[in-house]
């Protein structure tokens, strides 16, 4: 009995021990989880991007360029939004007012119709801004991305005035038909085509500016009044943007005086490398707004990162003309693809 007793304990005592060693074995096998800190999810951010308008092609490629940065980096949200003209301020100035007392925005890229009233709007607003295509002079402007307007116009303004030599003008006189009278973007591109023009030794006739609010059919105006005023022509016609340039090439075709007129206009947009190839605008200033679009939204983030931001991004401009117009159209239609 007292064998049977002691061969009982034993096998209880080996049961237990056999016990505790599957489940010191088998321990690490509870947890499948790694500890909270060893986590590599990355910060989200939500980005407003406000831009002057939506409903041209020139800003169709800031869009693009924009979506494209959330594309890449599936941690960042981004909200593109746009007023429905380039005069539509109480619109652009509403979104503006609306997502500046968001408190699920992080972050906002602006393009201001009236930089002055979009100044005063941001101040105060802690969360960063970055000004893109326009400048915004605010303390709370962190940087601007976009193209010196005035380098621009005057890299424009120059190969105009010597193409216009090339056609045979003696005189190599120039009128504006502008965007939006007062506009710093308007500004800014009419004193870099004026010092462009004068630079190559023609004459930026300043006095006789038309204002079209950066529209075509207003610019087709403006150049009826033009040829009107000048029955002899004139051998440059510069304009604030594409649209313009080409609806003021298309009033002077059948003209005789007007054939041999140099139509630069301003952005590189696909319809004007169409027109150019066709011969009419004969050649743009090119912004590269996709860059622009993706470069901005790529600042705030790496502001609200810690980085400290260059006040100013570049995206250099450059001359399409017919030796490069099918390029450039080849490379706006991949940005939209």
């Amino acid at each position: 009995m007292k064998k049977f007793f002691a061969l009982t304990m034993a096998l209880v005592m080996a049961l237990s021990l056999m016990a505790c060693g599957s489940k010191k074995e088998e321990a690490p096998a509870e947890s499948t989880n790694p500890p909270a800190e060893e986590s590599s999810g990355e910060q989200e951010y939500n980005i407003s991007v406000i831009l002057k308008t939506t409903s041209s092609e020139y800003w169709g490629y800031v869009v693009a360029g924009a979506e494209a940065y959330m594309a890449d980096h599936p941690n960042v949200h981004v909200e593109v939004k746009g007023a429905t003209s380039e005069t539509a301020y109480d619109e652009q100035q509403n979104m503006i007012e609306t997502d500046m007392n968001n408190a699920d925005i992080d972050g906002y890229v602006i393009a201001p119709l009236q930089a002055d009233m979009v100044a005063n709007m941001i101040k105060g607003q802690t969360k960063p801004i970055v000004a893109v295509d326009t400048n915004i002079d605010a303390p709370e402007v962190l940087s601007f991305v976009g193209t010196s307007n005035e380098d621009a116009g005057k890299l424009g303004g120059e190969a105009a005035a010597n193409l216009a030599k090339e056609r045979g003008w003696e005189e190599i006189k120039c009128i504006e038909i502008a965007g939006v009278q007062g506009d710093s973007t308007n500004e800014a591109r009419m004193r870099g085509y004026a010092a462009g023009i004068e630079a190559a030794g023609g004459t930026f006739l300043h006095d006789e500016i038309q204002y079209a609010n950066a529209v075509a059919d207003q610019a087709v105006t403006c150049m009826e009044a033009i040829m009107q005023n000048h029955p002899e022509g004139i051998a440059v016609i510069c304009a604030n943007n594409d649209d313009m340039a080409m609806a003021a090439a298309r009033a002077a075709a059948g003209n005789e005086a007007y054939a041999n007129t140099v139509f630069l206009g301003f952005d590189g947009i696909q319809s004007a490398c169409k027109s150019i190839l066709a011969g009419e605008e004969t050649m743009s200033v090119c912004q590269a707004g996709y860059d622009m679009g993706y470069q901005s939204v790529d600042a705030v983030v790496r502001a609200l990162q810690g980085e400290t931001l260059d006040e100013f991004i570049e995206a250099k401009a450059s001359i399409v003309d017919p030796d490069t117009a099918q390029e450039r159209l080849e490379l706006l239609q991949g940005y939209l693809a």
